[in-house]
């Protein structure tokens, strides 16, 4: 469960890029995982389970963190300039996460979902294939396709 804990904190570390988030979104995490447990079918999918519960969160902060950010800017500051301040990287460098995020977000949905799980998740095919419901070979076959559309793109 250790070694769990650690994956999921790295993953909404990497997601969010601000420590003060990630933390609450993991105790989040665990918090509605604790709390749904009981109606987990089976064991073996408690991994893909965790990280799904966890990349909803995510997506959920980052949908929030947008819509603060056009009422934000109804007080006269710009709005875009708003956004991209919110998405840079606590050090300030944008080029190479905001370049990885938008070639990501340019993905279709089970084909992105599918690359992150592996590449920054370190998720087996199997556990990937149980969160998107679809078999191993479509899960790698959506990491194969959406790892060859990356590369036309740069």
């Amino acid at each position: 469960m250790k070694s769990l804990e650690r994956e999921i904190m790295r993953f909404i570390l990497r997601t969010t890029r601000d420590r003060e988030d990630s933390l609450d979104l993991f105790q989040e995490t665990w918090l509605r995982a604790y709390r749904a447990y009981p109606s987990l079918r089976s064991g073996s999918a408690l991994r893909p389970w965790v990280f799904s519960i966890a990349a909803n969160l995510c997506r959920n902060r980052a949908r929030d963190r947008m819509r603060r950010v056009r009422v934000i800017a109804n007080d006269g500051r710009d709005p875009a300039a708003e956004a991209e301040r919110l998405r840079s990287d606590p050090n300030g460098s944008l080029e190479g996460a905001l370049g990885i995020k938008r070639a990501l977000a340019k993905l279709p949905g089970k084909q992105g979902q599918a690359l992150i799980m592996r590449k920054f998740g370190g998720m087996e095919y199997a556990e990937i294939a149980a969160r998107l419901e679809c078999s191993p070979e479509s899960a790698r076959a959506g990491v194969h396709q959406a790892l060859k559309k990356l590369k036309v793109s740069q």
